[in-house]
C-alpha cells in the first residue's frame, strides 16, 4: 500500500464510503480504486486526483496534503544514479534488493533522516 492508497481508505472509512460508490461518482472502476489504494497503480492522474479532492469535499491543507502524498506513492519508482557517487550507487541497489526485508522502526527512521534533508531547488 502507497501513503496516498492508505490516506484515501482512510477518507473513505471515515464517510462510510464504499469503493464502488466513490468509484461511480468520481467515474472511475472500483478495481482501479482498489488497485490505488493497495498501490498495485501508480500515481493518479492530475484530473483523477482533482476528482478524488472534490469528492471528499476537502479544501486548503488537507487537499494540499492529498496532493503531497500522491506525488510520493509511485509502487514503481526509478532511481538514475548516473553521475552520482558509487556510494550512492550501492544505496539505491540494496535499498531496492532489501526494502521488504526491512522492519517498520527502521523504516520510519530511514524515513525520517531522509525528510530531515533539504531539497535542492531545481533551476
Amino acid at each position: 500500500m502507497t501513503p496516498f492508497g492508505a490516506k484515501l481508505r482512510d477518507l473513505r472509512a471515515e464517510r462510510g464510503i464504499s469503493q464502488k460508490d466513490m468509484a461511480r461518482s468520481i467515474g472511475v472502476s472500483a478495481a482501479y480504486l482498489s488497485a490505488l489504494e493497495h498501490g498495485r497503480r501508480g500515481q493518479p492522474t492530475w484530473d483523477k486526483l482533482q476528482r478524488i479532492i472534490q469528492y471528499f469535499n476537502i479544501i486548503w491543507d488537507e487537499a494540499e496534503e492529498l496532493q503531497r502524498l500522491a506525488m510520493i506513492s509511485d509502487p514503481r519508482i526509478v532511481i538514475d544514479t548516473g553521475g552520482l557517487s558509487p556510494a550512492a550507487t550501492k544505496l539505491a541497489n540494496l535499498l531496492a534488493a532489501r526494502i521488504g526485508e526491512l522492519d517498520e522502526e527502521t523504516t520510519r527512521m530511514l524515513v525520517l533522516k531522509l525528510e530531515a534533508i533539504p531539497e535542492k531547488r531545481k533551476r
